[in-house]
């Protein structure tokens, strides 16, 4: 099985950014691929509450599937949009993935559970829970011959969820991610890295990089990595494009056998002990 991660700069243009996922399908389907990601919010990039608002409309979000449902179908893979924003019951937004099966059916969705809110000394504020509502459960999903995990960026920082989905039976996890250059620098591949080898599944992460209009600059670097950690493919770079490997399905089972973890996993209780000064 061939599996692709599309980086992207996605913009505020919605047409030009679905212009550029149709244009990705089709290199992929040509070169066998059958799985493509895209990036975390690959389909309107913006920053400010009213732009979203504006075009996260019950309509617009429904042209859209339709117009993504067609690009699975017309090129046959699995399209897996790594997010976009949709309107949640509270009026807050969904951070959702979406899953379309190569016959355009839309197979599942999945809602970014863990939300970035963080008091950083010297800087404002950043409260991404103001404008998105979290997620409440963790996907997994079949696909052809694989169980796809899901997630989207912060969550990669939270381990336990990938316990979670490996004990759901994922052997690939997906991480659609706009990460900041920063952050990327110093945590991306160690990341995801450690994701692969703690649960023995393979592991893709398509990326945003580049200068976005609306002024932010992500890190890039889409990913593909096996089971024992090691890098299949990388957009070594912040430049849009299209990375491509084939999934060895017994590099699971020989990681897993290698490193037994979730048969050797105990359960534990804590002591913690405080002097007395």
């Amino acid at each position: 099985m061939k599996i692709a991660a599309l980086q992207m700069c996605s913009s505020m243009q919605v047409d030009q950014n679905i212009d550029a996922i149709a244009q990705a399908a089709q290199a992929a389907a040509s070169q066998g691929v059958s799985y493509l990601q895209t990036p975390e919010m690959s389909v309107m990039f913006a920053e400010r509450r009213a732009q979203l608002d504006e075009w996260a409309t019950a309509q617009n979000v429904e042209q859209t599937l339709g117009a993504l449902a067609d690009i699975a179908r017309n090129n046959a893979l699995y399209l897996h949009i790594g997010s976009m924003a949709v309107p949640a019951e509270d009026g807050r937004l969904f951070n959702r993935a979406f899953l379309f099966s190569p016959n355009g059916e839309l197979l599942t969705t999945y809602d970014k559970i863990h939300l970035f809110d963080a008091d950083v000394e010297g800087d404002d504020p950043y409260r991404e829970s103001d404008n998105y509502r979290p997620g409440e459960e963790a996907v997994v999903c079949p696909v052809g011959a694989i169980n796809l995990g899901f997630s989207i960026c912060y969550d990669v920082r939270f381990a336990h969820l990938y316990a979670a989905l490996r004990e759901g039976d994922a052997n690939v996890m997906a991480v659609p991610a706009a990460f900041t250059v920063p952050t990327g620098e110093a945590h991306w591949h160690v990341l995801l890295r450690a994701r692969a080898i703690e649960t023995g599944s393979f592991v893709v992460a398509a990326a945003q990089g580049g200068a976005h209009e609306n002024g932010r600059n992500t890190y890039g670097h889409s990913l593909i990595i096996d089971p024992w950690g090691r890098i299949l493919a990388e957009k070594a770079d912040k430049s849009p494009g299209l990375i491509i490997a084939p999934l060895d399905l017994n590099l699971i089972k020989e990681a897993r056998m290698r490193l037994p973890t979730l048969a050797n996993r105990r359960e534990f209780s804590l002591s913690v002990n405080r002097h007395m000064s």
